[in-house]
């Protein structure tokens, strides 16, 4: 490998992506988001930049692991029994797989992330 395999993550690089309504157990009106995935690995892991209108979806299980470092407004994770936590611009969290819960764009936000997929996990329907 050369330094062509060096991929900044920037948005004016990538393909937007929107990911369907479909994917998510729930979605409040006005919800709003666009991927710009960067990588993709053969296992099905992928990351890039992130950003989001205020709204929030609902999850049953988060499909991947996922690590997240907010860089503008700011986000709230809340799991199943109504615990909260926020994040704003220049902090990072970990989402695991299987988290029951919802994720809140509290204002308009973006992120750099990567998703990891566990492909045992994957192959068993979690």
């Amino acid at each position: 490998m050369n330094i062509d395999s060096i991929l900044p993550i920037d948005p004016a690089l990538a393909k937007p992506f929107v990911p369907p309504t479909t994917d998510y157990d729930g979605v409040s009106e006005g919800w709003s988001e666009t991927e710009y995935r960067i990588f993709e690995t053969w296992g099905g892991s992928f990351g890039g930049y992130w950003s989001g209108e205020p709204g929030e979806v609902v999850f049953d299980a988060w499909p991947y692991n996922e690590i997240c470092v907010v860089t503008k407004g700011r986000v709230a994770v809340v799991d199943s029994d109504g615990r909260r936590r926020e994040f704003g611009a220049g902090q990072g969290f970990f989402i695991p797989a299987g988290f029951t819960g919802r994720w809140q764009t509290i204002e308009a936000a973006e992120k750099f992330f990567i998703a990891i997929v566990d492909q045992e996990a994957a192959s068993h329907g979690r």
